[in-house]
């Protein structure tokens, strides 16, 4: 541990980002203190307080490598315990209804279950002795000094039914309770104003069922991926996430919904322009019945904006943003935020909540463009569209079409989708050059399901 920052921190909620705000909070807080309303620890199944987990997830690239460096030795055990790692761009994905040309990108993708995954972090992080997770436990309200500059703790109170409510005193107040947060309500009681909000209404669902896997299922691919567009508005997420299952989870935009079904759902899955999936799971053994969330629009709260805020209190996760959860960001954001608090806290003898609310905001914003960008394309989302948004649009869909084409851009295009370089780094003149290149081949007529080589083979730039 380093000199102490102080003697106690409070994650309010343990999921992925609770859990890594812990681990890093354990290098700088003698005791750390984890509350959830729900059981957490040794739980690798959905929760009630974490319904999309059911759906597909993927921790992508700039995500895997921090892990690495927050759990030495986890992907390992991740691997050894069968769950899927490969390389993101020699993934099967689909751009309106083509096939990306495969690519060696060195990008790792895992594609564990979300609550697997969540296990395996909680249990590193519990182990660590100065770590501790409350659970079923209610935070009521945040304590703070009698001018209501500084936070010093919360009120909590056990969810069994006969406790009472208990003062816990903190030097750091971390919330990271998801999008549900009650945060701007607990500002507006201490006289601060709330985060202006920001969204883009999508009215997406996610429908998924879990599947017996068979070997021919994949023929070879870790997953099976065709993206929503507008020409193809109906998505899917089709992987293995352990030696004997895979998930299938469909997308669907604006109210076209997946149903819940079974008929209906298989219905929905051959109406993807990759038939190949519906080919898969047709007479597949499935393991659960249809299960569906509904996110209806990505969600940032501007705190960074706020010229008032409470000492001592700093939020992440999705309480800061939420971001649609096809482009696969969350987790990723996530450890992306806890190194920002590790940075933080290692430069400064003294949390500044305002400094670090305008430092997650810098880490947030480029996968909120990305995101909200992508969405914008689709006529029916309600957005602002600037000139930015559409300028940037028209061109990833020239990026997109050239990664039909040519293995270079699908791993530069990856490299942006797993965060590791910002999306300026497809304005690079090699890569225009290329992206431009390939769009003067460009057949006049829709794009139809092209199939191209297998994980295993090589090919070369058209």
């Amino acid at each position: 541990m380093n000199e102490p920052v102080g003697k106690r921190a409070v994650v309010i909620g343990g999921s992925v980002a609770g859990t890594l705000a812990a681990r890093v909070l354990s290098e700088f807080y003698r005791e750390v203190v984890v509350v959830d309303r729900d059981e957490v620890l040794g739980v690798d199944k959905p929760r009630r307080g974490t319904p999309h987990t059911w759906h597909a997830h993927g921790l992508h690239a700039r995500g895997y490598f921090i892990l690495e460096e927050l759990f030495p030795g986890l992907l390992d055990d991740l691997r050894d315990s069968g769950i899927p790692v490969g390389d993101l761009a020699r993934m099967k994905w689909f751009f309106n209804g083509t096939q990306v040309m495969p690519a060696d990108s060195g990008l790792p993708s895992i594609t564990a279950l979300r609550p697997v995954l969540e296990h395996h972090l909680r249990l590193r992080t519990a182990a660590l002795p100065n770590v501790t997770y409350r659970e079923r436990t209610d935070v009521n309200g945040l304590l703070a000094t009698r001018e209501g500059k500084r936070i010093i703790g919360v009120r909590v109170q056990g969810r069994d039914g006969s406790a009472e409510e208990e003062r816990l005193g903190a030097d750091l107040v971390v919330d990271a309770s998801g999008r549900g947060t009650r945060t701007p309500v607990w500002l507006e009681e201490l006289g601060f104003e709330r985060p202006a909000e920001e969204r883009v209404k999508i009215g997406l669902a996610y429908t998924t069922r879990m599947f017996r896997k068979r070997p021919e299922m994949f023929d070879g691919w870790q997953s099976i991926n065709p993206v929503a567009s507008p020409s193809h508005p109906r998505g899917a997420f089709f992987g293995q996430v352990n030696e004997n299952e895979c998930i299938l989870s469909l997308t669907g935009i604006l109210g076209d919904h997946p149903p819940t079904d079974a008929r209906g759902y298989l219905a929905y899955v051959k109406s993807l322009p990759v038939k190949e999936i519906y080919e898969a799971v047709k007479d597949a053994q499935p393991l659960i019945e249809p299960v569906t969330f509904k996110f209806p629009a990505s969600l940032r709260r501007r705190y960074e904006r706020l010229k008032r805020f409470p000492e001592r209190l700093f939020v992440l996760g999705d309480a800061f943003c939420s971001f649609n959860p096809v482009y696969g960001q969350g987790m990723t954001v996530a450890s992306m935020e806890a190194i920002a608090l590790r940075e933080h806290l290692a430069r400064r003898r003294e949390p500044d909540s305002r400094r670090f609310l305008r430092e997650i905001a810098k880490v947030i914003n480029d996968p909120w463009d990305i995101s909200t960008s992508g969405d914008l394309d689709f006529p029916g989302a309600e957005g602002k569209r600037t000139l930015k948004v559409k300028m940037g649009n028209a061109y990833m869909a020239k990026v997109q079409y050239a990664a039909t084409v040519d293995p270079e851009i699908t791993a530069a295009f990856m490299r942006v989708a797993g965060l590791i370089d910002p999306p300026t780094a497809l304005m690079k003149p090699g890569i225009v050059r290329k992206v431009l290149r390939a769009n003067r081949r460009r057949p006049v007529t829709g794009a139809t399901v092209t199939e191209l080589p297998r994980p295993g083979s090589r090919s070369r730039a058209a």
